[in-house]
């Protein structure tokens, strides 16, 4: 099964005390490996955006990770869910998070300069230095 743009998406932390919904802006899952993804989620972050999110649970809390972001993670297992600008209406969901099938495809890798020494990208998708 794959989804269409504004399909209805559902995920979840590991325990379970933080829920959400939305709905499938585009397909593309994005890989980042700059150095505070890499740190927050122990390797790479693999994100798609979420329109109209709804979260659930009382566990939900946010980091700022810097001047322009905020990072959400479960309280109580710690799994890392969520990135999203300050002041813009978007959210970036971890493709981890996703409940099966989830119809995404890894479509890119953004920071690479800043990657780990330990791996290769080598599965032949567009790389940048910087941003998207």
């Amino acid at each position: 099964m794959t989804h269409s743009d504004s399909s209805e998406m559902r995920g979840r932390c590991l325990c379970g005390a933080v829920r959400f919904s939305g709905l499938l802006a585009g397909p593309d899952v994005t890989a980042c490996h700059c150095g505070q993804c890499r740190r927050w989620s122990g390797h790479l972050w693999a994100s798609f955006h979420l329109d109209a999110p709804r979260i659930e649970g009382q566990a939900l809390r946010w980091y700022p990770s810097s001047p322009q972001a905020e990072r959400g993670f479960c309280s109580v297992c710690g799994t890392s869910l969520f990135w999203r600008p300050f002041g813009r209406d978007t959210l970036s969901v971890s493709a981890g998070a996703i409940d099966n099938p989830t119809g995404l495809a890894l479509e890119r890798h953004i920071f690479v300069a800043d990657k780990g020494d330990y791996y290769d990208i080598a599965d032949g998708l567009p790389q940048k230095d910087g941003s998207a």
